[in-house]
């Protein structure tokens, strides 16, 4: 039986939230909507803006949040609100499109498909209020701290801080490090392996409390692309037509030389893609990788996973 409820594709980022829900999004069944909590993204019409990375959103904050969110995900259209920030005739016309669209969209049982990996420690909330199916990545410590190395991605701890919900509901085991973090200066590699430990810790949370949602690691399904996606399709109730199998063949070739990819740009190597950390990174920095994380990643990866 095929299901209408909306999809949340989440992790950390740089873990392959946009990968896989691209090629999910190959299915006419699906609308896929990008990262409606990245804080770059404009203003709703609603008046809603989301500020911290990795915003949290719960019961006792969801009056801020929720209509801004139904909106986003499609599940309703605010009309006189997007009137309101209409001023000349070419928006008001683009608003009735909108609108339009929207009601087609319900009338065909189109499900939202939300890809974003910063909505990780809102994923319980949004799969409650939203009814919503949960794809939850995983990634190799090295592999993240390797791709925030290289696109130079320091993480502003005191976003955290900012989150008195956040802190005591999810991060007070890691009170004192944020702190510090927030307070000091620390490489790429530290404060990677911090975010990873932070995120990786609630993954194994999850696994725990949430029985159907779907857990992936990363490099088990850029090992097995076809059958892996074969899975999460059935798994997900999206039919898997010729032309997904076609199209997640392109997009993890080995005829593709792109290794750990932009955003924009999603065909790659998938194997090569696994281990790529391993000429990126130092043999010091993966050591101090793995002591950091130990801990966490003991759940997850093995000695031969190093």
């Amino acid at each position: 039986m095929s299901s209408k409820k909306p999809i949340l594709v989440t992790g950390s980022h740089r873990s392959g939230s946009t990968w896989v829900g691209k090629l999910l999004a190959t299915s006419t069944a699906v609308r896929y909507i990008p990262e409606p909590f990245n804080i770059n993204h404009p203003r709703c019409s609603c008046g809603c803006k989301f500020n911290l990375w990795y915003q949290y959103i719960s019961q006792e904050n969801e009056a801020i949040f929720y209509e801004h969110l139904k909106h986003k995900f499609g599940l309703s259209y605010n009309f006189r609100g997007e009137l309101k920030m209409s001023n000349n005739p070419k928006s008001v016309l683009d608003v009735l499109t909108k609108s339009s669209k929207l009601m087609v969209r319900n009338l065909l049982g189109i499900r939202p498909l939300v890809k974003d990996p910063i909505a990780f420690f809102s994923a319980k909330w949004l799969a409650a209020t939203f009814d919503m199916d949960v794809v939850v990545l995983i990634r190799h410590p090295a592999a993240f701290a390797s791709s925030l190395k290289r696109l130079n991605w320091a993480f502003p701890y005191s976003h955290f801080l900012e989150q008195p919900l956040l802190m005591k509901d999810c991060l007070q085991p890691f009170a004192d490090e944020i702190k510090k973090y927030s307070e000091q200066d620390y490489d790429i590699i530290d404060q990677a392996s911090l975010l990873w430990r932070i995120i990786h810790y609630w993954i194994a949370e999850y696994q725990k409390e949430h029985q159907k949602w779907i857990f992936i690691r990363h490099e088990d399904i850029s090992r097995n692309t076809l059958s892996g996606f074969l899975e999460l399709f059935n798994q997900l109730n999206l039919e898997y037509t010729e032309t997904t199998k076609q199209t997640i063949l392109d997009y993890s070739s080995i005829n593709n030389s792109r290794q750990d990819y932009e955003a924009d740009e999603l065909k790659r190597h998938s194997l090569k893609n696994i281990e790529i950390w391993k000429s990126r990174l130092t043999p010091s920095e993966i050591e101090r990788i793995r002591t950091k994380v130990e801990d966490i990643s003991s759940k997850f990866y093995d000695d031969e996973d190093w």
